[in-house]
């Protein structure tokens, strides 16, 4: 792909600013959402922070040739959990998810060693594209059902479902993805580098207009945008509470739980981080080659392989100690990167530095947690969707009259797209990580195959 801005370009400040700004919105939504899913009091806005902060110990590690941004990871949400239960006091807890993400992150550091000393060409001949290539298609494919039904749900929630009418949602949703489209697609320069922020605001002008009449005229269908997170800055409905906030940082509750930290409830954790660290790194691969072949320059090799896994064993870490939640690479950010065509490292690092500053402002948060379900499904059928075409792209490059390498690309999809899942104790294996386990097996299986005639 033609890349605007190509990784070492640096925009001007202002277009840096509102670049850096859409990086943002691409990831925040999931960012935040990981610790709500997780509860027991953690922080969407200490989340935040320490997905800013990881992603500047990344960008450090990997000398500024990577444009990745690392955010709260969802394959550690069970590992998350896991650390919060058991005899143990909530604080302990909050100690716990700080020495999972120590046990996650030097299982990366492990490997980079390994790959320092070894190098890349195991990793090549283990995941060829046609491993890889599908594998990414179903990281964006596997997500779609989750874009769907949230272009169908509005924010304002009684009971946890949507008072809103479906019809009524989906047209916000769709509104968000058409500007989006055509803002990329016809838009000038500087719409098409910043078709997100243009499509979410129409989204939330339409679902915003909506919401008022139905206010108005008491229509609960029509009643798209929640208020509620502006509502709550405010005392007895006037004036603002807080302008400024500290968020609630991981180490200042998990400080009190030393004294129910023993060697079970360390071997409890050990056990629930460490065998999904190697399932999320098959995913850190996925999203590097994918994000290699967008920029077409071999991030495996140059920063090097080793380098951008100390950069996100120890981005996790350090995010975690912020915002409790490991960090991993964000394939929103990826395919931020693809359709805008801005690869800049600059972006990244302003808008991890954005992510750091905003976690503070208790205004942008609550507008961020305002955004209805149903804008940023439309945003993400886009986002998803080049995820999911990225791979494909990868899979053109495999002779699928072979039937050795028709069989792993079969084997990958089908399995990822029916949502083949394993589980051993509270060790769960997602159906991206076991597609592509799979995928690994039969191209091993099949590598000697003879070629057909």
């Amino acid at each position: 792909m033609k890349m605007i801005y190509q990784v070492e370009d640096r925009p001007k400040f202002g277009a840096m600013v509102v670049f850096a700004v859409q990086q943002l919105l691409a990831i925040m939504a999931a960012t935040l959402v990981v610790p709500m899913i997780v509860g027991n009091g953690m922080s969407s806005a200490a989340a935040l922070f320490g997905a800013g902060v990881g992603t500047l110990v990344y960008i450090l590690f990997t000398k500024k040739k990577s444009p990745v941004f690392l955010g709260s990871s969802f394959a550690f949400i069970g590992s998350m959990s896991a650390a919060f239960s058991g005899a143990v006091s909530v604080s302990a807890g909050y100690l716990g998810l700080i020495l999972g993400a120590v046990f996650a992150g030097l299982v990366y550091v492990g490997i980079a060693v390994v790959v320092k000393f070894v190098g890349v060409e195991w990793i090549n001949k283990l995941m060829p594209v046609v491993v890889i290539g599908p594998t990414v298609a179903i990281i964006g494919l596997s997500l779609a059902g989750n874009a769907v039904s949230d272009l169908t749900s509005g924010g304002v929630k009684v009971d946890n479902a949507s008072v809103a009418d479906p019809v009524v949602a989906l047209l916000c949703g769709l509104v968000t993805l058409a500007v989006t489209m055509l803002c990329s697609s016809y838009g000038k320069r500087t719409a098409r580098l910043i078709p997100f922020i243009l499509g979410i605001l129409a989204g939330y002008a339409v679902s915003l207009v909506l919401t008022v009449i139905g206010n108005a005229a008491d229509l609960d269908m029509l009643k798209v945008l929640s208020f509620a997170p502006f509502k709550a800055l405010t005392e007895g409905g006037v004036g603002l509470k807080t302008f400024f906030s500290v968020p609630d940082f991981t180490f200042f509750t998990a400080k009190d739980g030393f004294g129910d930290l023993n060697a079970s409830y360390a071997a409890s954790v050990a056990v629930s981080y460490i065998p999904v660290a190697f399932v999320v790194f098959a995913e850190h691969i996925a999203d590097h080659k994918n994000i290699s072949s967008i920029i077409e320059r071999d991030l495996l090799k140059e920063p090097g392989l080793d380098k951008t896994l100390l950069g996100d064993g120890v981005g996790s870490m350090v995010g975690a100690l912020f915002g409790g939640c490991p960090n991993t690479t964000y394939g929103e950010s990826v395919a931020c990167v693809a359709i805008t065509g801005n690869a800049s490292i600059y972006t990244i690092m302003s808008a991890a530095i954005g992510a750091i500053l905003i976690s503070f402002l208790s205004p942008f948060i609550a507008f961020v947690n305002s955004i209805p379900p149903c804008i940023m499904g439309g945003v993400c059928i886009a986002l998803y969707g080049f995820i999911a075409v990225s791979g494909l792209k990868m899979i053109q490059q495999v002779n699928l009259n072979k039937n050795k390498n028709l069989f792993v690309v079969s084997v990958i999809l089908i399995a990822g797209i029916g949502g083949l899942t394993l589980t051993f104790g509270k060790v769960k294996i997602t159906s991206i990580a076991a597609a592509l386990i799979l995928g690994i097996l039969a191209n091993l299986m099949l590598k000697d195959a003879p070629d057909e005639a």
